[in-house]
């Protein structure tokens, strides 16, 4: 019989299944180069669509995986979802073109989205309102950790074996992620909870789920914090090594960036109870907006150097650090009336910001001229747009489904 397992081991467990999705991303950054230069020399920057192909994959494997938990049990679709995860990566180290390269991180996108959609309806399907934010923002704690790294891992095991070495490594944490949920964790869904794998049903709970007017909102606000994410994470290793030359320190940039960026979860869990999860999510955005603007008056006035390097720097901190303090709280507020279909709840919503945010990313990836005015741009417009969804979630009435903990 499978062990009861403390909330420390829970949230350790979920973070490291969420953290798949980072790990899979973060970790390719130093190989980009490399890999421009063996698969595709004649237009480096089609290197960034191994990125944007798993944003891709993974968003349209949110859109299936949750559902499909509903019907069959959560752990049964991440044993599914880790499997397809590992033949993707097989075939990404075997893959000679770039073009069958990003077809596997398609697949490899589509396996991961298994355990990150999967891991959010467990934690709903465990606990609910302010507390559920609670226990994401310790998940993010961790979470935040594994980006961090990555890119120094994926430096190491270049070093050692080559840019393939990579795909080895994914196969590797699949593994022991998917055993340890399957050793230790009791299927959190019982038979008789379980929703039915039928489009009458699925169309139901979709018209129900989108009815809400705060489930609406936060869709769409995290589809722009995520389109400002995707965008860092594609153009921040070309600015470093193309702009400010220095690719061989990146993955140490980026390590103390994301150890610094950790606090942040520690942040949201400390002041969510008070405050509450609007209150929060508003002062992130509009502090990151302020600092674009402040970033966009350092480029028209000509600053560079040291100068605007470190300032770049401290923007980025910026934008990683408001993850911490408005994803989770984002997903709280729109599964708070949804426990009933959680699993299609975490679907919908990841797979409609993830494709969409993987698109914008990669458009204004696309418009990169060797300088960070199409990052600050693009990043300036999408946090603007926030703005009246913000306006509009200030003013809901708290949620019904749980007055003891909603926000």
């Amino acid at each position: 019989m499978t062990p009861k397992i403390s909330q420390s081991e829970f949230i350790a467990m979920m973070a490291m299944m969420v953290a798949t999705v980072a790990f899979s991303i973060d970790s390719m950054l130093p190989a980009l180069p490399v890999m421009a230069q063996d698969l595709t020399p004649e237009a480096p920057n089609r290197a960034q669509l191994v990125l944007s192909a798993f944003f891709v994959g993974m968003g349209v494997g949110t859109l299936f995986t949750g559902p499909l938990s509903d019907a069959f049990g959560r752990k049964t679709i991440i044993n599914l979802g880790a499997a397809l995860y590992i033949l993707g990566a097989v075939l990404a180290w075997a893959a000679p073109t770039i073009e069958l390269m990003v077809a596997a991180r398609i697949m490899q996108g589509i396996g991961a989205a298994g355990p990150r959609i999967v891991s959010i309806a467990i934690i709903r399907d465990l606990y609910s309102g302010r507390e559920m934010a609670r226990i994401v923002s310790f998940v993010m704690l961790i979470f935040t950790i594994v980006p961090s790294l990555a890119p120094l891992l994926g430096s190491g095991i270049i070093a050692l074996g080559g840019w393939r070495g990579i795909f080895v490594a994914f196969v590797i944490f699949a593994v022991i992620s998917s055993t340890w949920v399957n050793a230790r964790l009791s299927e959190p869904l019982p038979v008789g909870a379980r929703r039915p794998l039928n489009l009458t049903a699925l169309w139901t709970a979709l018209k129900e789920m989108m009815s809400y007017p705060m489930v609406r909102n936060s869709i769409y606000v995290q589809l722009l914090i995520f389109s400002v994410l995707f965008t860092s994470i594609s153009l921040i290793q070309p600015t470093f090594d193309q702009i400010f030359g220095k690719a061989d320190q990146f993955a140490l940039y980026f390590f103390a960036i994301g150890i610094f960026c950790a606090s942040s979860s520690v942040v949201n869990a400390t002041f969510v109870m008070r405050l509450g999860m609007r209150a929060i999510i508003s002062i992130a955005i509009f502090v990151t907006l302020t600092l674009t603007l402040l970033m966009l008056a350092l480029h028209l006035s000509g600053v560079t150097g040291t100068v605007y390097f470190w300032a770049y720097v401290l923007w980025q901190t910026a934008i990683f650090f408001q993850m911490g303090l408005t994803i989770g709280n984002l997903n709280a507020l729109a599964m708070e009336p949804l426990g009933h279909i959680a699993g299609l709840a975490a679907s919908v919503m990841g797979a409609i910001s993830t494709v969409a945010a993987g698109v914008i990313a990669t458009l204004i990836a696309q418009m990169f001229d060797g300088t960070t005015l199409p990052q600050i741009g693009g990043v300036l417009v999408l946090l603007a747009l926030a703005i009246p969804a913000l306006v509009r979630m200030r003013s809901l009435d708290r949620p019904l489904a749980a007055p003891v903990h909603g926000e």
